[in-house]
């Protein structure tokens, strides 16, 4: 994972690159090789967003990722700015990820992909568990199913045509 300088059209959006592979396509005439970039995009202040690019350079997969990435932005409702409002849980492919919200100064408990989507989110007190397999993409993209289930108190009021004092209690 590494810190890429911001564009100069989106300075409120930092980016992670979460993973740079080769990829190969086997033809007639031999292997082809090109390269898959995965990207996380986020503001720190809940906006989010996940991209891939393929390119036969390094540098151009990585663009063309963030591309994907800047378009795919997901917004989070966040608790006091540093947690969720509830538990929940994304599933993409075979990897599932469980997202618990964390009293404050317990930190981001979570690793690899799901710690970058989470900083990059802006949450700050956080658990996670990992369930099933652990390729990056597949956990970073769970965890944004997950982060996009999480509904906020005012939502949970509209959809049982409550006020928001009797969700709370």
């Amino acid at each position: 994972m590494q810190n890429r300088n911001n564009d100069p059209k989106q300075k409120e959006l930092e980016e992670l690159v979460v993973e740079v592979k080769s990829v190969t396509k086997v033809t007639k005439g031999g292997r082809k090789r090109r390269f898959s970039a995965c990207v996380v995009v986020g503001d720190r202040k809940g906006r989010v967003g996940l991209g891939v690019g393929k390119a036969n350079e390094v540098p151009d997969a990585i663009k063309k990722a963030i591309q994907a990435a800047t378009k795919s932005i997901v917004r989070i409702p966040l608790v006091d700015g540093r947690t969720i409002q509830h538990e929940a849980l994304g599933v993409n492919g075979a990897a599932k990820v469980f997202l618990k919200p964390a009293a404050a100064g317990t930190g981001v408990i979570a690793g690899g992909a799901v710690r970058a989507v989470l900083e990059l989110a802006g949450i700050h007190d956080i658990l996670s568990k990992s369930l099933g397999s652990r390729t990056k993409l597949n956990m970073a993209t769970a965890t944004i199913n997950a982060l996009k289930s999480v509904k906020s108190i005012e939502e949970v009021a509209k959809l049982r045509g409550k006020t928001e004092e009797e969700i709370i209690g």
